[in-house]
């Protein structure tokens, strides 16, 4: 059972959101994990076009499972003049605003951060956009992989033959998490100062700040890191190996005292740590080939079990190479009980996460996935809409 928001840190705290994809709707879930009262804007006759992006779960679409609970579903035609007087509504009640509309559209609308704050002066609007609402590329429309493509980040994966995207939506995920957090300030800054600032993250400059690494080592190394799969880039040995079974193992290799442990006590060539060629980090990588001959030899002598086993024993860090099947029976999740169900639209219940941050004393919510326009006519009345006006609205497809 998910605690009742009363008891929660966000208690108290309203959040009105016109989002679609990934990243607003992150930020706005992490919001309603900690018992904020998330009201989400959709179109009428559809809703987020994350809805529809697949219908693995009982028919709903995976990332709309994974990013909508504990939150309500407003539909609404901001385009209609009764739909932007009812969002207005909605906005002198909210203490936050969230939007990651298409460039240029939040302006068009009156929504923009500084139309906003002469309308509703203690509101914290949060603008989540591709490349920022200013600078050369402002008005350019931007999705995950194009960002990837666009950061560089494309370039470092994959391997010699071919780079490759990563294969989570890391872009949106970086700029919901930015979003989330610059929130939270925000509301600290509000409670603490009595002035509310507004937020603004773009998926292009999130994924920036999660590059610099690269980006020194790039700017100072003269190259770029190379692309080689699982290996690392910058430390080696540190990859993944195939043993007898066919099945690979990763092992990890950050410091002197482990990389003698893994001669010794894995590859039995204890005079190989001093061996000159090997003797360094910086060494090994410079000899990265002979190197990963002579660690691949050893794994291809061994089965995985007995493979994990030795590793474990010198005390080197090492994991499996799981499929996502085997990441989801993970003995750290089951016996850490970190699986929760929670209702989809179609009154079905399926297995949720939770949140990766245990707040102490806390249990987030893990309410129901709400269908498009759930919650349109419990929350006009709350507004003080009449039974005759909320049938207007709809007959108008307002709502």
């Amino acid at each position: 059972m998910s605690e009742r928001p009363e008891a929660m840190p966000l208690s108290g705290i309203t959040v009105v959101s016109i989002e679609q994809a990934v990243a607003a709707p992150f930020a706005t879930r992490q919001l309603a994990d900690l018992g904020a009262r998330v009201i989400k804007v959709e179109r009428p006759g559809g809703g987020d076009f994350a809805r529809r992006y697949d219908t693995t779960v009982h028919g709903e679409s995976s990332y709309f499972v994974w990013l909508n609970r504990s939150k309500e579903s407003v539909t609404l035609d901001l385009k209609a003049d009764a739909g932007r007087t009812v969002l207005d509504q909605l906005l002198g009640g909210a203490d936050v605003f969230v939007q990651n509309l298409a460039p240029g559209a939040a302006a068009r609308l009156g929504l923009g951060a500084e139309a906003l704050a002469e309308r509703f002066p203690a509101l914290i609007p949060c603008t989540v956009s591709g490349y920022g609402t200013s600078g050369p590329w402002a008005d350019r429309k931007a999705y995950d992989l194009l960002v990837q493509c666009q950061t560089g980040l494309v370039s470092l994966t994959g391997d010699e033959h071919a780079s490759a995207r990563v294969g989570v939506s890391v872009a949106d995920i970086a700029a919901g998490m930015y979003a989330y957090s610059g929130i939270l300030t925000a509301l600290f800054t509000r409670a603490t100062t009595g002035v509310a600032r507004a937020v603004e993250v773009s998926l292009f400059e999130a994924l920036a700040e999660w590059m610099s690494q690269p980006a020194y080592y790039t700017r100072f190394g003269g190259t770029q890191p190379p692309r080689l799969g699982t290996q690392h880039a910058t430390i080696a040995p540190y990859g993944a190996y195939t043993c007898a079974d066919g099945k690979d193992v990763l092992l990890s290799i950050q410091h002197e005292r482990e990389w003698a442990a893994l001669c010794d006590r894995f590859l039995g060539l204890p005079g190989l740590a001093t061996d000159p060629r090997f003797a360094t980090g910086a060494a090994r990588v410079g000899h990265r080939a002979e190197l990963n001959a002579i660690v691949a030899e050893r794994f291809g002598e061994l089965g995985s079990d007995e493979v994990v086993k030795l590793l474990g024993e010198a005390g080197i860090a090492h994991a499996d190479v799981n499929d996502v099947g085997e990441f989801l029976a993970h003995p750290v999740l089951s016996e850490r009980g970190r699986w929760r169900d929670v209702r989809i639209p179609g009154d079905v219940e399926v297995p949720a996460l939770l949140p990766p941050v245990d707040l102490a004393g806390t249990a987030p919510r893990m309410d129901p996935v709400p269908a498009a326009g759930e919650h349109t006519e419990t929350v006009l009345a709350e507004l003080g809409h009449a039974r005759a006006d909320i049938d207007r609205l709809r007959a108008d497809s307002v709502i």
